[in-house]
């Protein structure tokens, strides 16, 4: 399997915020204005395994969903898709939904990108292992920054699941699906999972589970923040908050501090009066009007959209124009 790795270095405490982006990017959400850590830093080896756990809850409705979607129709997706493309799936974490479509699509070259190194190559190699006829190149990058791949004759599908699309601001998510046409190219697709509005009932429950998974993965980012900067965040000092905002649409997660404290990080001092919060995850949730309204903004061409009986999520496949 070949290798493509973004970051070469795993701290950033040596490093001035001029060099490298992401301690830029940290230092400015901690001390912005309310406070604000990017949701890609969740996923560090022990993020991504809460992840995992998440997925399988019974409060968690959009994995289940999703995965039965795929599973109902991968004969009808390959029909309209084809087979023997380029695939490529960007956040590809532990690989559950794309061994639903492996078979059937039989894909030439499947890449898996995602940003964290040790469970790409974990899905990777268990991958490798159950699918030899399978090339296999996992790329391991921030999928969100844009990136390029080399030049492919072949047909290029992006796979995007888990309504991870939802964590971009919509202006955001907007310019993303324009990058990702631009990398796929004209005429090519992409298949995408779109979670959709609901029950505000249904959606605090998937996000405030019982067994406190979903407060574990969400603190977790803070430890992940001190192994990556060497600062000294006590997760003990802060509880997890979690709630639908109607007006905007959205689930957010926030961290929440129990008391007034103060934490160095890069040289700076990030203040946080008690009940202050850092605003970790947006989730939109788009109706398949608003979403296939987006994608056309972006450059596509909407071709198919498939979806459970309750109409809780859609996967979509698009064509970039």
């Amino acid at each position: 399997m070949k290798t493509t790795t973004l970051h070469k270095r795993d701290r950033l405490d040596q490093l001035d915020r001029h060099t490298d982006p992401r301690l830029a990017e940290i230092v400015a959400g901690l001390q912005a204005t309310p406070k604000r850590l990017s949701p890609k830093y969740f996923y560090d080896a022990v993020g991504s395994k809460l992840f995992d756990r998440i997925c399988h809850l019974p409060e968690y409705y959009p994995t289940r969903t999703e995965v039965d979607i795929l599973s109902r129709q991968r004969q009808a997706i390959a029909k309209v898709l084809g087979t023997g493309m380029e695939l490529i799936e960007f956040g590809s974490g532990s690989s559950i939904k794309i061994r639903l479509l492996l078979q059937t699509l039989r894909p030439e070259n499947y890449l898996p990108v995602d940003i964290s190194a040790q469970h790409l190559h974990e899905s990777a190699r268990k991958l490798k292992a159950d699918y030899p006829w399978l090339k296999l190149t996992p790329i391991c990058l921030d999928y969100s920054q844009p990136f390029s791949l080399p030049v492919s004759r072949q047909q290029r599908i992006g796979f995007f699941p888990g309504s991870s699309i939802g964590n971009f601001e919509p202006a955001d998510a907007e310019q993303f699906l324009r990058q990702v046409a631009t990398l796929l190219g004209s005429g090519n697709g992409l298949l995408i999972g779109v979670d959709t509005p609901k029950d505000e009932t249904i959606l605090n429950a998937a996000y405030n589970d019982g067994d406190g998974v979903t407060a574990a993965f969400n603190l977790n980012i803070l430890q992940h923040i001190n192994a990556l900067t060497g600062s000294k965040f006590d997760t003990a000092r802060f509880a997890h908050q979690a709630f639908y905002n109607a007006d905007a649409g959205r689930i957010e997660m926030h961290l929440r501090s129990v008391t007034e404290q103060r934490v160095a990080i890069a040289g700076e001092w990030i203040h946080l009066a008690a009940g202050e919060t850092i605003h970790t995850e947006n989730s939109y949730k788009y109706s398949r009007s608003a979403f296939l309204a987006l994608a056309e903004r972006a450059g596509y061409e909407p071709v198919q959209t498939w979806a459970d009986d309750r109409d809780w999520f859609n996967v979509h496949y698009l064509r970039v124009r």
